[in-house]
């Protein structure tokens, strides 16, 4: 019987497990199961034979190392500054690897060792990273086989609410990672290149700079700009590219309306606010206007913002109960990002009951015997609820499905890898649409870009 070590029992974990055990009678597999919290991993192991829960602490050499030592493949579902120690004793202990996450310096480093002891560390073969690199890979290699030239390649990707379960002003609701979605992107200027030139937005005029998205049946949508488009230039062989241009999509209006929290400091993290596990809801909001004696902490707030009382940016803020002085921040040194988290958490959590979406949109522009095309590929996740989110499916089965490949020996790229070669990508796009997840294309005559949003 082959050993899979599985280490995190996060929400997409969930998706996986399940996969790799309906493939275990046929591959002969057994699944180990590790979290620190062994309530969590006794709780995706089920009661079936083919599975074991366990409690793992990975800040605690001996019982990791001995685990990994153990199976004949690993796979990491922690957060991904996590995984390095992992992938250390999978070097040392000679066994594949795979993660959802971006291939991080450390992990890169190991490359060569990897490539010495014939290992395959797979990273990136989530759904953004993953889903979106196979599949813009296929319809590029695609192009490039009929002699084309790429002339222009954009990429966006969304963790959504499903449209039944589309009811705030926000249009929107926590799918995945809270954190990633107040704090995104910070940490310097979004870089891309547009029509031959580099482009620039920084962080204050991000959710200003927005380009609109229409995919068929689901309407209109709007995308911020990814902090650097252009880290996969090289990576994907697009050095000449004119355009290049990566983000993250919404609904249309969710960008104005989050640039408000950007505009006041509300999404900073690089600070702590005295007192603030006593702080009401209120006295947050008021920390960051101006001192009057008369005016009331809303009034202050419409005329730092400049928004009237009938504006559908005030109705938005006040369905978030931010004015409320009963509701206390509870969080002791918080920084702004975490207290704003926080205030979102109690209004955009999704309930057990509603289901989320995975959006992705590619654009190609490209020129082949002397006229110029573009190819519109979108696809459309829907979760079925509960653990069974689109998140956990588009991020899980991946994972899940390359991980079996290799075992199998089906995937033989050794060293630090991610899914960009036809080997890798084009098996596990074909499973994926056994699970609904595939993408639809569209043709039309490129005219160059000209969306003046940009």
């Amino acid at each position: 019987m082959r050993h899979i070590l599985i280490i995190g029992a996060g929400k997409s974990t969930g998706v996986l497990v399940d996969y790799l055990v309906s493939k275990s009678v046929e591959y002969d597999l057994h699944l180990t199961i590790a979290d620190k919290q062994l309530s969590s991993a006794q709780n995706l192991a089920g009661n079936n034979e083919r599975t074991t829960a366990i409690e793992l602490d990975i800040f605690k050499p001996e019982p990791r190392r001995r685990q990994v030592k153990e199976a004949d493949i690993v796979i990491s579902m922690l957060p991904a500054r996590y995984h390095i120690e992992v992938a250390r004793d999978c070097i040392e202990f000679e066994k594949n690897m795979v993660t959802a996450s971006y291939v991080s310096k450390e992990m890169q480093e190991l490359d060569q060792q990897a490539r010495d002891n014939n290992l395959i560390f797979m990273n990136e073969i989530g759904v953004d990273p993953g889903i979106d690199h196979m599949s813009a890979m296929q319809v590029i290699d695609r192009i490039r086989d009929q002699g084309g030239r790429m002339l222009l390649f954009e990429s966006f990707t969304g963790g959504l609410v499903a449209p039944q379960d589309d009811n705030n002003l926000w249009n929107y609701k926590f799918t995945w990672n809270p954190r990633n979605v107040v704090t995104a992107g910070q940490g310097g200027a979004a870089k891309f290149i547009q029509e031959g030139k580099y482009k620039y937005i920084p962080y204050h005029r991000l959710f200003r700079r927005t380009e609109f998205l229409d995919v068929e049946g689901y309407g209109r949508f709007e995308a911020y700009a990814n902090r650097n488009s252009l880290k996969y230039r090289e990576v994907y062989g697009l050095e000449d590219i004119e355009t290049l241009y990566r983000g993250t999509m919404r609904r249309v209006g969710y960008s104005k309306a989050w640039n408000m929290f950007v505009q006041l400091g509300m999404t900073d993290d690089t600070y702590t606010m005295d007192g603030s596990d006593q702080m009401s809801y209120r006295d947050f909001i008021n920390s960051f206007l101006p001192y009057s004696p008369t005016d009331s902490v809303e009034l202050k707030l419409r005329h730092e913002l400049r928004i009237d009382q009938d504006d559908i940016m005030w109705e938005k803020l006040l369905e978030l109960d931010i004015f409320n002085p009963n509701k206390i921040v509870g969080i002791t040194d918080a920084t702004p990002a975490q207290i704003l988290q926080k205030i979102l958490e109690d209004k955009w959590t999704l309930q057990s009951r509603e289901k989320d979406m995975i959006v992705m949109y590619h654009k190609f522009g490209y020129e082949i015997n002397g006229q110029t095309h573009q190819i519109d590929s979108t696809m459309v996740c829907k979760g079925d609820g509960n653990r069974q989110t689109a998140m956990a499916k588009t991020v899980g089965l991946p994972v899940a499905i390359a991980a079996l490949r290799i075992l199998n020996g089906e995937i033989k790229e050794y060293g630090v890898q991610i899914p960009i070669k036809s080997s890798i990508y084009k098996p596990i796009l074909e499973e994926l649409e056994e699970y609904g997840i595939r993408f639809r294309e569209s043709e039309t005559k490129y005219l160059g870009y000209n969306d003046l949003n940009l």
